[in-house]
């Protein structure tokens, strides 16, 4: 009889490779509800050389003031890769030169009269989900079965890469934490020996003091 746990297990990681390749290829939206103070951000953990792109737009149920606001979006390393105020829409993209996590802040502009919570979507992709398949149609001449072939091609390749950044990551992850292992047992250790130490000069100290006293 089949093991349920495996039997879960066999049904799960089908469903997370199909809804990964999902993301992969189509991207994901975003809806953000931006206070009428303070800032809402969005961010993502993306390797290095991979293309972002993203579109932003504010939706508003009075189409006569729509609310502006403003977006910045960094790097790792703090560099600015993307700034725009008092807009209402707008679109960056940029390839990353860097690996870590990617940041894009929103908030609202001083000219919001009602005081309100905005809702901002955002549609951002990244890898092969942000490539330009009709371009790539066009200049290859394929179409239909073979496009989405090469769609799925594509989504293999990215996860073959996720799959090996995450392991390198996880291997730093690893060295960070023997090492930091390696040294809170030698801290262990030279804490015992300066208990040791400490105990045995406060021992000589009272052996002395009683001598003095002529108590032993």
């Amino acid at each position: 009889m089949a093991n349920p746990a495996n039997l879960r297990w066999e049904v799960l990681l089908p469903l997370f490779f199909l809804s990964f390749t999902f993301n992969l290829m189509f991207g994901h939206a975003i809806w953000l509800n931006l206070p009428p103070s303070g800032t809402k951000c969005v961010s993502e953990e993306i390797q290095n050389n991979v293309v972002v792109l993203a579109d932003y737009l504010v939706v508003s149920e009075d189409h006569m003031h729509i609310p502006t606001i403003s977006v910045k979006v960094t790097s790792p390393y703090g560099n600015n890769l993307h700034h725009k105020e008092n807009v209402t829409h707008g679109q960056f993209a940029f390839t990353t030169q860097e690996a870590g996590n990617y940041l894009a802040c929103f908030w609202l502009d001083g000219h919001n009269p009602a005081a309100r919570e905005v809702t901002v979507n955002i549609d951002w992709k990244t890898g092969i989900a942000a490539k330009d398949w009709e371009s790539v149609a066009r200049k290859e001449k394929i179409e239909g079965v073979e496009l989405e072939l090469r769609k799925l091609e594509g989504a293999v390749e990215a996860i073959h890469e996720n799959l090996l950044y995450l392991k390198s990551k996880e291997a730093e992850m690893r060295a960070v934490s023997e090492k930091t292992n390696t040294r809170v047992a030698w801290f262990s250790i030279m804490s015992l020996g300066v208990c040791i130490i400490v105990s045995a000069l406060q021992v000589l100290y009272l052996k002395r003091f009683f001598q003095k006293k002529k108590l032993i």
